[in-house]
């Protein structure tokens, strides 16, 4: 028993002995494979390559050491290919026209800022404004890609600018027979009930709800609306009193969201009450010079909203 123990030991330790032997013999051929068939560098010169490929074609090359013949340079890479985009016809359009004209928009550098803080953030967007002035085909290029509507008082005035800038969209308005000597009867008019209604504005018995816009105005979900119209600077004038309280209806009738609500010359008496009734001060977001901001939610998604927080 005990000499077959010992005889299966020893035929133990001789087959191990035998498996290292084997292993040590087979990991020395890879290394020695590896030196042999080692990568060729690449050659960042490329006109010593153009030389050497005269000198050694690449059929000779498979007959040859890689010593007898020059590396073949592999490009490590790519420069991808130049584009070209062309600025929007809206802008070109806007550049030109800035450029060869006197014209100096109504709002200053700061005032034109609070709105454009907003485009930047929500162009492409359906863009309303109240009145076509000098700046509206600024207004249309800084919202390229959206819709920018403009509602004015004055046929020959539309008829003088979209033939010079026919890219506008335009239509007429009229403010029924509404004067700024009236501002302060309105007003009381906006307390009744009829009035807080939040409704499409061809649905209200509201005064001051403007009703004779293109339907399509009344259809679509505003994101910026901005008041620069109808004339309000003398007492004969429309006033915008039905523009702003109509501004503010479509802004809490809409489905869902906020809309910003810009007043131009909120410096006036007649727009600075107005907004603060209709607009409200709780939505005043922001004041600079003679502009207001103001930023109105849904009404009708939430049931049960105050009219002014």
């Amino acid at each position: 028993m005990r000499s077959k123990t010992q005889n299966y030991m020893s035929t133990t330790i001789n087959l191990k002995l035998i498996l290292i032997c084997l292993a040590f013999l087979f990991l020395l051929f890879l290394i020695q494979r590896s030196n042999y068939q080692s990568p060729v560098p690449i050659s960042t010169s490329s006109s010593n390559n153009s030389s050497t490929n005269d000198d050694c074609p690449q059929e000779e090359q498979s007959q040859k050491s890689t010593t007898d013949c020059p590396p073949i340079e592999i490009p490590t890479t790519v420069t991808p290919p130049l584009t070209c985009n062309k600025i929007s016809p809206s802008l070109a359009e806007a550049m030109v026209h800035y450029a060869t004209s006197n014209v100096t928009p109504q709002q200053t550098k700061k005032e034109v800022s609070v709105s454009l803080r907003v485009l930047q953030r929500k162009s492409p967007c359906n863009f309303l404004v109240f009145g076509l002035g000098l700046d509206s085909l600024m207004w249309t290029a800084l919202n390229h890609g959206g819709r920018t509507v403009f509602l004015e008082e004055d046929k020959s005035w539309i008829d003088r600018v979209t033939k010079q800038l026919p890219s506008l969209e335009s239509y007429y308005v009229a403010y029924s027979n509404t004067k700024v000597t009236e501002a302060d009867e309105l007003m009381e008019v906006g307390k009744r009930e009829d009035c807080k209604a939040v409704l499409d504005p061809r649905e209200s018995r509201c005064e001051l709800a403007l009703k004779g816009f293109p339907s399509e105005v009344y259809d679509i979900d505003w994101d910026m609306i901005m008041v620069d119209g109808p004339t309000g600077y003398h007492d004969g004038a429309p006033g915008r009193m039905t523009a702003i309280y109509t501004a503010g209806l479509m802004a809490r009738n809409r489905e869902e969201g906020e809309t910003d609500v810009f007043v131009h010359n909120i410096d006036r008496v007649v727009e600075d009450k107005f907004s603060k009734a209709f607009l409200c001060e709780g939505y005043l977001i922001e004041q600079e010079g003679r502009i207001g901001h103001f930023t109105i939610p849904s009404h009708r998604a939430r049931s049960g909203r105050p009219s002014c927080p």
